[in-house]
């Protein structure tokens, strides 16, 4: 074994920097074994130095300002997790690429942002605890599959969302019920809607996208929907339906560009995906001669992010390099609109019973060229809204809003209709 430490330095003591410390702590030996040489912390930048996290800092450097850290020399390596796509994360960053030290990161935000401008950079930038947490995901699609063309990569992104519409669904409780207690559980931050709106999902996909199929981050050309509009009736039909509903990330190539979604899906209950449940995470890539691979674990929290962290850092001490996203060379692959994809949906409305009203609909999905799979209508009370439910074939997202903004226009028809894609992932 190297008789010299790998120095690294922490930028950003919460949950998972504190747990970066603790994991290198507690598995010391184990991680100088496999690395080839001890990795210690020696610098350290939080913004209270008094503050008890659970970790001794005693003997480490400590800066105030984290950027600093790039100018450290007895620094090798720069750990940031402080989190955002702006200000000190993307300044500690930058100035360490700049200063040739290489960068480990747990930040989606700024690779989902920033992450194209970073690689042209140069040096070395890890980030394997930016998707999925303690799931290897970025190593999978990046080593694991390099041989491989990819036409897909998709999965349940984020725990929050995936935790709730678990719990709706085994408890029959609403959206707002669940997320207050998701909430006093711890998670669910006070303030969800980077989370349930779905973009941390979408900084999370857009980071797979550009390593599944070797082109720039195009977060701009995510499509982003959340689920604050899943609703209890709509998870108990899906049931009915033989379905279950996912927030999922996907990213398809196709011989015209790239398409992007994170929403809402119906996914068939015997599906694996389906039975990812509570805070879990999953990835599942498709490849020409792989097949498809599915990968399940924790996808946030001190412990699982910490492990995929020093990951990097065991790759890092054992000069085991590879490009930032993949390729030496990215391609300049077209983005396609959501307006473009083609599949089948699941329509809810909520009409007045009265003669009449099922012909209007199904004549407005006739007009637009859209097929029915299947009708269901829930109870008999003439003159008060009861649930209509259809599925169809694949039709065009295109064809799909024409027909809902008529369809919502019709005078039996009492609240917007709910609209959900139907995935067999």
């Amino acid at each position: 074994m190297t008789a010299r430490p790998l120095a690294i330095a922490i930028a950003g003591l919460g949950t998972v920097g504190a747990g970066v410390a603790k994991l290198l702590r507690d598995n010391a030996d184990l991680i100088a074994a496999r690395a080839g040489r001890p990795i210690v912390v020696t610098a350290i930048s939080a913004r209270d130095r008094h503050k008890d996290r659970g970790v001794a800092t005693g003997g480490m450097r400590w800066y105030d300002d984290p950027v600093a850290l790039a100018d450290d020399a007895g620094v090798d390596v720069v750990v940031e997790t402080i989190g955002g796509s702006e200000g000190p994360a993307r300044a500690l960053v930058e100035a360490a690429l700049t200063a040739g030290k290489p960068v480990v990161t747990a930040n989606k935000a700024l690779l989902a942002v920033h992450g194209a401008a970073l690689a042209r950079m140069g040096g070395t930038l890890a980030f394997e605890a930016a998707v999925a947490g303690g799931i290897p995901a970025i190593k999978a699609i990046r080593e694991g599959l390099a041989a491989n063309r990819l036409s897909r990569v998709a999965g349940i992104l984020n725990g929050t969302c995936n935790y709730v519409l678990t719990t709706m669904r085994e408890r029959g409780l609403q959206f707002a019920e669940v997320l207050h207690e998701a909430q006093k559980l711890g998670y669910a931050e006070a303030d969800p809607a980077f989370d349930i709106d779905g973009v941390d999902a979408a900084h999370k996909l857009a980071i797979l996208a550009a390593l599944a199929f070797g082109r720039p981050v195009d977060l701009a050309a995510v499509h982003i929907e959340g689920i604050r509009g899943v609703s209890a009736l709509d998870i108990a039909l899906a049931e009915e339906l033989g379905f279950r509903i996912k927030l999922l990330g996907i990213a398809t190539r196709s011989a015209g560009g790239v398409s992007t979604r994170v929403h809402p899906c119906m996914v068939p209950k015997g599906a694996a995906i389906a039975r990812v449940e509570g805070v879990f995470n999953a990835v599942v890539a498709e490849g020409d001669f792989c097949g498809r691979v599915m990968l399940e674990g924790r996808g946030a929290g001190a412990g699982p992010t910490a492990s995929a962290v020093v990951a990097d850092l065991i790759d890092i001490a054992r000069g085991r390099l590879t490009p930032v996203w993949g390729a030496e060379a990215l391609d300049d692959v077209p983005s396609l609109p959501m307006e473009a994809h083609v599949g089948a949906y699941y329509l809810r409305l909520m009409v007045l019973d009265r003669p009449g009203v099922i012909a209007d609909v199904t004549g407005i999905l006739r007009d637009e060229r859209i097929s029915l799979e299947s009708m269901l209508q829930r109870g008999r009370a003439p003159g008060e809204a009861v649930p209509v439910v259809l599925t169809t074939h694949d039709c065009e997202e295109r064809q799909m809003r024409v027909a809902i903004a008529r369809i919502a226009a019709l005078e039996t028809v009492v609240e917007p209709p709910a609209l959900i894609r139907i995935e067999a992932l």
